[in-house]
C-alpha cells in the first residue's frame, strides 16, 4: 500500500511539471516568433539625387581665318589724268602702304607738281617734289575672304620746290587812264620748304583680285613754310594752295596692287550657353 501511494505521488508530481512545460512552448514559439519578426533587416529607400541642369558653353562658329600681309602700291588717277584737261597742272602721285597689324598699316605717298596759278595782279608757278609718311588705321569689319578697307590716319608731309614769277601788275588806286599793262619778268626762287600735318580719310575696295581702288580726302595744316623775299607762295607741292590760310584740303583716286608677302592664320569662334535637357524622373 505504501508503495502504491509513493507510486501515484510520483507520478502525479511529473504530470504537472508536464502540463507546466507544455504550456510554456507555446508562449516560447509566441515570443521567438516576434523576436524574428522584430529582427526582420528594414529596406530603406535611397534617394538619388536629380541631376541638375549643367550649363556649358560650346562653340557653335570656329572659324580659322587667314590674313595675308605685304605691300600695297599704286598711282593717283586724279593727278595723272588731271593734266589732259588742265593746261597749267602736270602732276603724278605714287602711293603705298604696308600692313603690320590686323589693323594698323603703315602709309606713304610720294608725288611731283608743276602748277601754273594765274591771279588778277600776277602770273606764277610753283614745281618741286614731296612725301608724305603716315600710319592708316582700318575700322570696317571684313566678312571671311574679304580685304576692303575704310581708314582713318594722319600724315606728316615735307615738300622741297621753287616757285618762278612770270608777270605782275602794279595796284593803280585811280585808274583814271585805265589799267597799267603787266610788267614781265623771270624771277626764280629755289630752295624753298614747307612742312605740314594732315588727317586722312579714305577707303579701298578690292575689285578683282589683289587690284584696289580707292579714294580719299585729306585735311591739312601748314606747320613751316619758307617763303622768298617779298612774294608768297601762292602753291606748294602736295600742300595745295596757301592763299586760303594755313589749312588746306586735298583728295586723291587710287588704283593700287597689293602684293602678298607672308599670312597669319586667326581663328574667329563665338560661344553660348547650352542647356542639357532635363531627365525624366
Amino acid at each position: 500500500m505504501k508503495h502504491t501511494l509513493k507510486f501515484i505521488s510520483s507520478l502525479s508530481l511529473l504530470f504537472s511539471m508536464f502540463l507546466g512545460y507544455a504550456q510554456d512552448v507555446p508562449e516560447i514559439s509566441k515570443n521567438l516568433k516576434d523576436t524574428i519578426a522584430t529582427k526582420k533587416p528594414k529596406t530603406e529607400t535611397v534617394k538619388t539625387a536629380k541631376p541638375e541642369i549643367q550649363e556649358a558653353q560650346a562653340p557653335i562658329d570656329s572659324v580659322i581665318k587667314t590674313d595675308r600681309y605685304g605691300l600695297r602700291v599704286g598711282v593717283d588717277l586724279y593727278k595723272l589724268t588731271r593734266g589732259l584737261y588742265d593746261k597749267d597742272y602736270k602732276g603724278v602721285e605714287f602711293v603705298g602702304d604696308w600692313r603690320l597689324t590686323k589693323k594698323y598699316f603703315l602709309a606713304a605717298e610720294l608725288g611731283y607738281e608743276d602748277k601754273t596759278t594765274e591771279d588778277d595782279r600776277l602770273t606764277s608757278s610753283a614745281n618741286g617734289t614731296y612725301i608724305k609718311a603716315g600710319f592708316d588705321y582700318n575700322f570696317y569689319q571684313n566678312w571671311l575672304d574679304m580685304e576692303n578697307l575704310i581708314t582713318i590716319g594722319m600724315r606728316g608731309g615735307f615738300s622741297s620746290f621753287a616757285q618762278e614769277l612770270h608777270s605782275y601788275k602794279i595796284y593803280n588806286p585811280n585808274p583814271y587812264w585805265g589799267e597799267l599793262p603787266p610788267i614781265a619778268t623771270d624771277n626764280k626762287y629755289s630752295g624753298l620748304t614747307a612742312t605740314w600735318i594732315e588727317v586722312a580719310l579714305g577707303l579701298k575696295a578690292q575689285v578683282v583680285k589683289n587690284v584696289f581702288v580707292g579714294f580719299g580726302v585729306q585735311l591739312k595744316l601748314l606747320t613751316s613754310n619758307k617763303e622768298p623775299n617779298n612774294f608768297e607762295n601762292l602753291y606748294i607741292p602736295g600742300f595745295n594752295r596757301t592763299y586760303d590760310g594755313s589749312f588746306g584740303i586735298g583728295f586723291n583716286y587710287t588704283v593700287s596692287y597689293f602684293i602678298p608677302i607672308y599670312k597669319k592664320k586667326t581663328m574667329a569662334s563665338e560661344t553660348v550657353k547650352k542647356e542639357e535637357p532635363k531627365k525624366k524622373k
